[in-house]
Formats: C-alpha cells, sequence, structure tokens
C-alpha cells in the first residue's frame, strides 16, 4: 500500500480587509464584542469567482510541490459555496489550471469539508488508483451572508487553502495516517441554510435572501463534543498517544471553540495552531490555511505527528491523523496573485448590504 503524503501547499486570502470596526458602521456591534466572544478582528472579502481563489491557492500548492498542472490525477475542491453546482466548479478550478489529465468534483462537508477530502485523497491514493491530487478547501460565504444578521454577519469570511498529497512507497510510515468522519445530523437544522438549493420554490421573486439558521449555544456544545469524540477516536487508530501529538490545527469557527477543544483532549496550548482573529470562519478552507501558515512560521517539523480536526453544518464533524516528511519548505516559489482589487470590502460589499437591508425592510 502507498502512503499519502503532503508534498505542496498554498493558499489564497483576498486582499481586501473587513474589520470589526467596518462591521460597526451598519451592524449593531463593535469591535469588543465580536472580538470578546468570538476571537475574530477581521476577516477578507473576496472580489473575484470562488474558482479563482481555488485555482490560485492550488497554484502555489502545485509550486511547492515541483509539480506541473498536467501531472495531477484529480482536483477535489471542498466548499459549501460553489460557483456553479452544474458543472461542478471543481471544472472550473481543471479549466483554469490547465490540468486536462485531472478528474474533477466537488465535495460539501461544509467546515469539515477539508478533512473529509483528505480521508478520501488519501484511499484513491493508498488503492493505487491515483498518484497525485491536488485536494483545495475554498469558501465565498460573503455572497450567502445576511448583512442585516449580528450573530452571522460578524463570524465569516472568505478564502482558499491548497494541498497536493502524493503517493510515497517508503516504508516508514509517513503522511496520513487515520481519520474519523461523521454526521450529528438529529439537530442538522441548527447550522443551515434552508433555502440555498433547489428545495427553494422556482418563481419566489427576486428577494435574494437566504435564511442562514445558526444557533450559537447548540452549536457550540455539539462541535467541542464532535471534534473531541472524532480526535480521541483517530488518535486511537493511528496509534498515537497525546504526548505524542506534536501539533494541532483546528477548524477556525471560534476562539471559545478551539480553547475547550484543546482542554478536552488536554493539548498543550502553544501546540495548536490559532489564526482566527485574521480571517473569521472560512468554512472548509480554514484548516488549509492554517496548516499553510503553520508551515510558514515554522511550527511544523519533519516527523510531527499533526491532529486535524473540524466540525460544520450537516452537523458533519471529523479528524485526521498525518505524520509530516522530510520538506517543510516549498520547492518552487509561485508568482500567481488574483487580479487587482481597486476596492475597499466595504464598497465591494455596499451593493449586498444595501439589498439585504431594503429586502428585511419589506419583510
Amino acid at each position: 500500500m502507498y502512503n499519502a503524503e503532503i508534498t505542496g501547499w498554498g493558499k489564497c486570502m483576498p486582499p481586501a480587509r473587513l474589520t470589526n470596526h467596518d462591521l460597526s458602521t451598519f451592524l449593531d456591534t463593535s469591535d469588543e464584542w465580536i472580538s470578546s466572544r468570538t476571537g475574530i478582528k477581521e476577516r477578507c472579502i473576496s472580489h473575484v469567482d470562488l474558482a479563482d481563489l481555488a485555482a490560485n491557492a492550488g497554484l502555489h500548492a502545485l509550486a511547492a510541490a515541483g509539480l506541473q498542472a498536467e501531472q495531477l490525477d484529480a482536483i477535489i475542491l471542498c466548499t459549501c459555496t460553489p460557483g456553479t453546482t452544474v458543472p461542478s466548479t471543481a471544472s472550473r478550478v481543471q479549466q483554469l489550471l490547465k490540468a486536462k489529465q485531472a478528474a474533477v468534483f466537488d465535495m460539501n462537508a461544509a467546515c469539515s469539508g477539508f478533512v473529509y477530502g483528505i480521508q478520501t485523497a488519501a484511499a484513491l491514493i493508498q488503492s493505487g488508483a491515483m498518484k497525485r491530487i491536488l485536494l483545495i478547501g475554498a469558501e465565498r460565504l460573503s455572497q450567502v451572508l445576511d448583512w442585516t444578521k449580528r450573530d452571522t454577519a460578524v463570524l465569516f469570511g472568505d478564502g482558499a487553502g491548497a494541498v497536493i498529497l502524493e503517493a510515497n512507497s517508503d516504508t516508514e510510515k509517513v503522511g496520513f495516517l487515520a481519520a474519523k468522519l461523521g454526521c450529528d445530523s438529529e439537530k442538522r437544522e441548527i447550522l443551515s441554510i434552508a433555502d440555498f438549493g433547489t428545495d427553494r420554490p422556482r418563481f419566489c421573486g427576486v428577494d435574494t435572501l437566504y435564511s442562514f439558521q445558526f444557533e450559537g449555544p447548540e452549536i457550540f456544545k455539539r462541535a467541542v463534543k464532535g471534534m473531541g469524540e472524532a480526535a480521541s477516536n483517530v488518535l486511537k487508530q493511528a496509534e498515537v498517544t497525546p504526548s505524542q501529538l506534536n501539533f494541532i490545527v483546528p477548524h477556525q469557527a471560534n476562539l471559545r471553540i478551539i480553547d475547550a477543544l484543546a482542554k478536552r483532549i488536554e493539548a498543550p496550548y502553544d501546540n495548536i495552531m490559532i489564526n482566527i482573529e485574521k480571517y473569521g470562519n472560512t468554512s472548509a478552507a480554514t484548516v488549509p490555511v492554517a496548516l499553510c501558515e503553520a508551515l510558514e512560521q515554522g511550527r511544523i517539523k519533519p516527523g510531527d505527528n499533526l491532529l486535524l480536526a473540524a466540525f460544520g453544518a450537516g452537523l458533519t464533524w471529523g479528524a485526521a491523523v498525518l505524520r509530516w516528511g522530510q520538506r517543510v519548505t516549498p520547492l518552487q516559489p509561485s508568482s500567481a496573485e488574483l487580479s487587482p482589487c481597486d476596492k475597499t470590502a466595504l464598497e465591494l460589499l455596499e451593493p449586498a448590504i444595501k439589498g439585504c437591508q431594503r429586502a428585511y425592510a419589506k419583510a
């Protein structure tokens, strides 16, 4: 059986930043209210399509692995905010990258998407079916938020992160070790956008507000339980004791959830990657973006045992254990950039904010 090793990584965060102060100009909120409850200070707002974010992160990952796009066997795009559903947004990413040999598909497990994706990609490689897979977590949540609702508008941002997984036949076990995935569907409605799909009536007028259901206290309780149990289970599967765990990359949804997870699995706080203050919750992108930044900061060392953990709408949950290989720096730099953005985040969002306010006033 082959090992599935991460050999490349990259991220793409849009340049326009929406700060807590910016939010306070049109919502009844403040920096103190948001940061004390969530740990978030700002988030990115994209001026480009989701596929552009995903492809840009993919180019950085390809360069880090020293690969060309035509060498890819597959592209898996983890997202709950696809630019198009028919055809898949992954097919547009393939088009942008010119990865003509790659099979492609979208995967939606919401915030758990990247963890679901890494087990899927690893299984394809371990079976011998594929050798090189680009796995991307990307979201453009700013497009579906109701900008009149303080409880959700302050939480989310846009961005993308990507990794290359490659087959490795070395006898030393590196790369993906184990995963535990699941879903707590009993309460799926507490984190949901009920009318974002074909359940929505076809001829319902021009109103584009979505019903974003978000029950914070119940989500908190189930997130900590789901990620904690998955983490304990997967460590046993991988035969890695808590004392052998070197670094943790959790889903960046809320600083309080990360704190509670750390206490539940008795993990030293210094061994946990946290970047929620800069980006907010980017759903399926949070784990790969945090992984990239941990590598950039030199916090992951050769041979480290890593735990990835996430929780999302559905209510999906999952955790995975990886053993890092020898390389912690990119083989090549990438010059890939997004198209220039000449607007602030507030300017980008102005039509959406006004549209939500008009729709709310009519309701």
